[in-house]
């Protein structure tokens, strides 16, 4: 998530860049891999310390949104052949590395959150906070937009998409009330769908807390984008390509994300799974890696302060063994 400056056009603030990187523990000549280039901010660290340990360490940077590589590539030209930005879905990341003829790498970094970028470009259609074309798509131009969603979908499908993935408890009511309104007209831009959410949630719950639309407008993005739907396949996909000693270190934004990292990580921990009246192991299964964090790491009181979008952000690490 992003919010520093890097150009007028740019603005960037890396979530917890140091816990992040120091959780990699890089080597000199390690491969690594940036599943979430963005503004290039984790990138740019992993470069520097790579350049500073004077080895032949390389970083694989990966990116869907055209506007993003164009800026980071930018930032990141003064490193050279060190540096190779990918276009693509995180989730294409094992293709990409077999595209490179990369066999192994020793670390893998995720931001999985949208970039302040991404949601203070009003035209993108992420915030309920300007005005704009329902569009949500990182990648312009690629797949569903949120005017599909909210336009095409049953009553109870957006019901169930802004209950799971919003963790709304008047989904059924939005979805109720959205579908009402796109029978009058169809629903076109992000303060249309903004009133509509607000006039379903009743008044005296709308007085505090976050804004009313915060959950509707996460989980038709999550939606859009696919986002729950690769976390999992990302990690799997990209663990057996990890050097023993390699590690990842995964930030997200909300209690799905963070739950499914935990689990999936949780799950390379385990080791024989035979029933316990068993007397010896038959399965042979051993654990493939550690947790290095036993609890999420959490933005600093000092970060917070800079950048509040990060209060939400929760860092985890495995080791492979």
């Amino acid at each position: 998530m992003d919010n520093n400056t890097v150009n007028t056009e740019f603005r960037h603030y890396s979530v917890m860049l140091r816990e992040t990187v120091d959780g990699l523990d890089i080597k000199p000549d390690g491969i690594y891999v940036d599943c979430t280039l963005g503004g290039g901010g984790h990138s740019e660290e992993i470069l520097k310390r790579l350049e500073a340990l004077g080895g032949n360490g390389k970083l694989i940077s990966i990116d869907r949104d055209p506007e993003a590589i164009e800026a980071a590539g930018k930032r990141l030209a003064r490193f050279g052949d060190r540096s190779m930005i990918c276009k693509g879905n995180f989730s294409e990341a094992p293709s990409i590395l077999d595209g490179l003829g990369i066999e192994k790498i020793d670390g893998v970094t995720a931001d999985l959150g949208v970039s302040s970028r991404q949601l203070d470009e009003s035209s993108r259609g992420f915030s309920y906070m300007h005005d704009a074309p329902l569009d949500m798509r990182m990648s312009k131009g690629e797949g569903m937009s949120a005017y599909d969603v909210v336009n095409s979908y049953s009553e109870d499908e957006l019901k169930r998409i802004i209950y799971s993935y919003g963790e709304e408890k008047f989904s059924s009511r939005i979805a109720s009330f959205i579908v009402r309104e796109r029978e009058k007209k169809p629903i076109e831009t992000t303060f249309e769908l903004s009133e509509i959410i607000k006039d379903a949630i009743p008044a005296k719950f709308r007085k505090d807390g976050p804004h009313p639309a915060k959950r509707t407008f996460q989980a038709i993005r999550i939606e859009v984008n696919g986002e729950l739907d690769v976390i999992d396949k990302v990690i799997n996909g990209l663990f057996p390509y990890l050097n023993s000693g390699g590690r990842m270190s995964f930030i997200s934004f909300h209690s799905l994300e963070d739950r499914i990292i935990k689990h999936t990580f949780l799950s390379k921990t385990e080791g024989c799974t035979c029933p316990k009246d068993f007397p010896v192991c038959v399965c042979g299964k051993k654990p493939e890696a550690v947790i290095i964090t036993k609890k999420p790491i959490l933005p600093s009181e000092q970060e917070l302060d800079e950048n509040p979008r990060s209060r939400s952000a929760k860092l985890r690490i495995l080791e492979k063994i």
